[in-house]
């Protein structure tokens, strides 16, 4: 499957700032199953910057493969900040040649969603070797595909500010 043509653009604009700055990139992906990997793989040349990824839909591989401890999952959920920014340190860890790594942990729909976690809140995190874990969250509007879709672009949106404020500290707004 090949993404549509905005999600290409985007991914190829990261592919040439992990050039650019020398990073190699991998991913941890719960709601996504991949696909922010799918479509940074989906650009030619992409093997220079990608390392790999990790799905990671259940909380058993979220512990198993990236190390998220299991009282964490228990006290947060899944869907949460301090998993969000685990998955993203796990990813780091884990990962032979990655310096910068992207996880998204969310309620997809249409089903899953409560009031305190609705459908379409997605997790952000974004990991790198020398600089601080990011966070941030959104809740998407739409169905399963709008928001995967979003999800998606906004990943991609979390590394390019990763990127380009390469070495400096700076929470991003929600």
């Amino acid at each position: 499957m090949t993404p549509d043509p905005e999600i290409l653009e985007a991914a190829g604009a990261i592919i040439n700032l992990c050039r650019r700055y020398g990073e190699k990139i991998a991913t941890a992906e719960s709601c996504t199953g991949g696909l922010i990997g799918g479509c940074l793989t989906a650009v030619d040349g992409s093997s220079s910057v990608v390392d790999g990824g990790f799905i990671t839909y259940s909380n058993e591989a979220k512990m198993a493969i990236l190390g998220v401890p299991g009282s964490m999952l228990a006290e947060f959920g899944a869907v949460s900040e301090p998993v969000a920014r685990a998955m993203a340190e796990g990813a780091l860890r884990h990962s032979p040649l990655a310096t910068l790594t992207i996880a998204v942990t969310g309620i997809a729909g249409p089903g899953g969603g409560s009031d305190k976690k609705p459908v379409g809140l997605v997790h952000f995190g974004c990991a790198a070797s020398d600089r601080p874990t990011r966070h941030q969250y959104r809740i998407f509007k739409g169905d399963r595909h709008a928001v995967r879709r979003q999800t998606i672009l906004t990943a991609f949106d979390l590394i390019r500010e990763m990127l380009e404020t390469h070495g400096t500290d700076h929470t991003l707004p929600v």
